[in-house]
């Protein structure tokens, strides 16, 4: 089954990370495309700008707190013009998408050329769930080496759960850690990875920064582990562009398309058995693994690849519904269908890399500025932070806001950090009472 993200209860998440999302966005490029096959689109892109309203409380914020504003939308589609097409798009003399696939945005791809072959809503802005992960690991790839010990913490062993069952006190390699993530989607070990990346924000400002650099400008990180927090999004599209990115990473290839490992006990005491949850390994000919994810807002959510006849293909899934078929379903799916469009032409490009930004003749007045460390459009008019301000009070403020920021950002933090304990400390309890009652009904 595709691993469940539990969404915190806690609105307080949201408006911490919103703080140290990424802001550097640029104007992407189009590329030339072939004769296409025309679908009538909607009189609106409904998810360009933002994903569909949640359906609980899990992104509402704190009273006097203000959401974080939507990334800004690209003037040129990231990929090509096509791609702005928030319906179905497919190349000259394509077959019909088979039936079943119910994902509200999805893309198929080539994983080496980065042809795109077919897609529906690919830049439509959507919840990631656990496939999240992905940036997440791929940040953990390029800093962290593979044979780093890692001390896991009570604060990584009481994340809600999903989780793979870390120790306190309990030491881990960063492989070890690295395979659990991708294989069994484990929270308490995303913690673990963020707080050696030099904490969650750190992680979080990394992922982000990352996001930019690949040219994945629908996607931001509020938490590690992509549990639904307001601000947090990313696109079929994207989530395709960082699995082919992460993918070049040898120790990323490893861990998503390896079956099960031997990790570290819980109890401290020889090993447990980590199974890789992805249903597509090992069942569907060729798969060289991937991510699912699943939470109340998101729905199902997968991004993964397979190879079959010398081509690597990807293929991304987000908001599935299960009412026509479960998301592994509707992956092989369209893994079949783009199999069989290989030499049909392609509908745009998984860049490689972000588009680089036109140069300014002139430089534009200032009119807003955001604070610093928080999201682009989320800061408030300058003139209103400095009006009737001395030069020293106004100095000063510039200095005071950041560090007014990382200090209200810590105390948020060690709340949300102990709230989430105590829930995780009574679902525990819960667990062993429930056990209890069973085993006394047995007379044991």
């Amino acid at each position: 089954m595709p691993s469940t993200v539990r969404r915190p209860a806690l609105a307080l998440v949201l408006s911490v990370c919103t703080l140290i999302a990424s802001a550097a966005l640029v104007s992407p490029i189009g590329t030339a495309q072939p004769a296409p096959v025309r679908v009538a689109q909607p009189a609106n892109c409904e998810n360009r700008v933002s994903p569909p309203p949640p359906v609980d409380t899990s992104e509402q914020v704190p009273d006097g707190m203000k959401p974080p504003s939507p990334l800004p939308v690209p003037e040129t589609p990231v990929g090509g013009e096509r791609l702005a097409e928030c319906a179905l798009v497919l190349p000259a003399n394509a077959k019909p998408v088979p039936d079943g696939v119910t994902a509200a945005s999805w893309v198929v791809a080539d994983m080496d050329s980065g042809a795109v072959l077919a897609a529906y809503d690919p830049h439509g802005r959507q919840r990631p769930a656990s496939v999240m992960k992905v940036l997440l690991a791929m940040v953990v790839a390029k800093e962290l080496p593979l044979d780093t010990t890692v001390v896991a913490t009570q604060e990584d062993v009481d994340q809600e759960c999903t989780c793979v069952g870390l120790r306190d006190g309990g030491q881990y390699t960063v492989d070890q850690l690295m395979q659990a993530l991708l294989m069994m989607s484990g929270n308490d070990v995303a913690h673990t990875l963020a707080r050696r990346l030099g904490g969650v924000p750190s992680a979080v400002r990394k992922m982000n920064a990352l996001a930019v650099e690949l040219g994945a400008l629908d996607t931001r990180a509020i938490t590690p582990s992509g549990l639904d927090a307001p601000g947090t999004s990313t696109s079929a599209y994207d989530v395709a562009l960082i699995f082919r990115a992460a993918m070049k990473y040898p120790e990323f290839a490893k861990a998503i398309g390896t079956p099960q490992i031997n990790f570290p006990a819980p109890s401290g005491r020889g090993t447990i058995q980590v199974v890789n949850d992805n249903l597509l390994l090992g069942n569907y000919e060729g798969a060289l693994g991937g991510r699912a994810g699943y939470t109340d807002d998101a729905l199902n959510t997968y991004v993964g690849a397979a190879e079959r006849g010398g081509k690597r293909l990807i293929v991304g899934l987000l908001r599935g519904t299960k009412q026509a078929a479960p998301i592994a379903d509707q992956a092989v799916a369209l893994l079949d269908y783009g199999f069989e469009l290989q030499g049909s032409g392609d509908i745009g490009r998984l860049v490689d890399g972000a588009p680089q930004a036109k140069k300014k003749t002139t430089e534009p007045k200032p009119t807003e500025t955001s604070v610093p460390g928080a999201p682009n459009g989320t800061g408030g008019d300058v003139n209103k932070l400095t009006a009737g301000k001395t030069p020293m009070e106004a100095a000063f403020g510039n200095v005071g806001l950041p560090v007014t920021g990382v200090a209200a950002l810590g105390v948020l933090l060690g709340l949300v950090m102990y709230l989430r304990s105590l829930r995780a400390k009574k679902a525990r309890a819960r667990r062993n009472a429930e056990q209890e009652a069973k085993l006394a009904q047995l007379g044991l």
